[in-house]
């Protein structure tokens, strides 16, 4: 009897505190998906803002509905040879207590699952970037059901769910550096290298149309990412949620200074569009190590990546691969160099008591993380371009080129984002002049 006592003494109970902090981080996170929709809608041309904000935005609808139906049950419940899980108690998330709670964690079921689903409707949309101006809104849609089914779902499971093989070997992804950015980063490559470049692709100027939205989209990731970070220890009782907290601004001012400079010395120029992006190589590469690096640590991981990242995007020009957005050189690049960092500069004093390299802990943590780095990147680019390919061959996946040339929104959404009806027109006129519609939409999208 006082075995049994001191069992459920020692057992878990529900935190009002880490319940609602966890609530809160999701809601963060949630915000993210919106802030990438305006960070990639103020990258592209005029013609395609909306169609941008949109890929972002249907993800919101589809993989929330995937994950209540069966994406929680594949990703988290029971697992079956170390690649997939499955819990029947959890489709349509029917069988689940209100205060039942998550396994050694004093948070509900509920509050976990609806914060991974955050992780999951994000992903997907990350890819949208480097797929601008040209897919079908029908077929991305399709795509994303198909995509979280046979590789998000499943990729969660290896590195977060209890027996996957990447979390049993001991990869170490604090937040989503394989899960998440080389997931997206390598589907976004599979996918662009079957579905081809854009019309005009390294002939045609195709700038940003809207440099203060994409700080916007940026600042709101920024803020978010607090939430996608240091939410991830699933509470805030041992100080290692703060620790990913502090070390996610670090890495971010980090990057952007990283980025800035190399963008001087390459280009002769400190650019806004190289600020956001900065940060966000820096956000990314931090998303795996921070709970395992010191402040310092997150320093020379933030640099690294702004830098790195900054010289992987005109890969694209040398390859001829068109990522639209960069989604191949900030979100692959930099989820691969935060992940591979963790062997060098895991202090062993954060979430876990491994040390990396430079800590005198050896490569055995490195090779660790190179089987989760390339076992993810390889299946998703493989799976990825596979459902592209046979998307591409039965309901077509590009729009008509006449439709891409003239704008993929009033194509597809029969909408435009901006209306130029009264430019240059004013109330006093007292004869009727004719509004430049088509040459101001001319001028802005070159």
């Amino acid at each position: 009897m006082a075995s049994a006592i001191t069992l459920a003494a020692d057992a878990p109970t529900l935190s009002s505190a880490n319940t609602g902090f966890m609530l809160i981080c999701s809601a963060l996170v949630m915000l993210m998906t919106p802030g990438l929709a305006f960070f990639y809608g103020g990258m592209v041309r005029v013609k395609s803002t909306l169609n941008m904000l949109m890929m972002s935005f249907i993800s919101l609808g589809i993989v929330t509905t995937l994950w209540v139906l069966y994406g929680f049950s594949l990703a988290f419940g029971t697992d079956s040879g170390s690649v997939i899980g499955w819990n029947s108690d959890w489709v349509g998330l029917s069988n689940i207590g209100l205060t039942e709670l998550w396994d050694g964690y004093n948070i509900p079921v509920f509050v976990f699952l609806v914060f991974q689903m955050m992780f999951a409707i994000i992903t997907p949309a990350l890819i949208s970037g480097a797929l601008a101006d040209r897919v079908k809104f029908t077929a991305w849609a399709l795509f994303i059901a198909l995509w979280v089914t046979v590789v998000y779902f499943p990729v969660a499971h290896w590195v977060w769910g209890a027996g996957g093989w990447a979390y049993e070997l001991g990869v170490i992804d604090f937040a989503g550096g394989t899960a998440v950015h080389i997931n997206a980063g390598a589907a976004a490559l599979g996918v662009i290298l079957v579905i081809g470049k854009r019309v005009g692709f390294k002939k045609d100027p195709m700038r940003p149309h809207s440099l203060p939205l994409v700080m916007l989209g940026a600042g709101l990731l920024w803020f978010g990412w607090f939430g996608f970070n240091a939410g991830s220890w699933l509470g805030n009782d041992d100080g290692v949620g703060a620790l990913m907290f502090v070390n996610t601004q670090v890495a971010t001012g980090a990057a952007v200074l990283g980025w800035l400079i190399y963008e001087k010395i390459r280009h002769g120029a400190f650019t806004t569009l190289g600020a956001a992006s900065g940060a966000v190589s820096g956000l990314v590469a931090i998303t795996p190590a921070g709970g395992a690096v010191s402040p310092l640590g997150a320093i020379a991981v933030g640099a690294i990546a702004g830098v790195l990242c900054a010289a992987a995007v005109g890969l694209k020009y040398k390859f001829g691969y068109d990522d639209s957005l960069d989604v191949v050189g900030v979100h692959l690049v930099g989820g691969v160099i935060g992940s591979l960092l963790i062997g060098f500069f895991a202090t062993g004093k954060g979430q876990s008591e491994v040390e990396g390299l430079f800590y005198g802990g050896g490569l055995d943590q490195f090779w660790k993380q190179c089987a989760g780095v390339f076992g993810v990147l390889a299946y998703s680019l493989v799976v990825s371009a596979i459902l592209a390919f046979l998307l591409h061959k039965t309901i077509g996946m590009r729009v008509s080129e006449d439709e891409e040339v003239a704008g993929i929104d009033q194509a597809e959404h029969a909408e435009t984002a901006y209306d130029f009806s009264g430019a240059g027109g004013g109330a006093a006129r007292t004869t009727a002049v004719p509004a430049p519609v088509a040459d101001a939409s001319k001028k802005v999208d070159a």
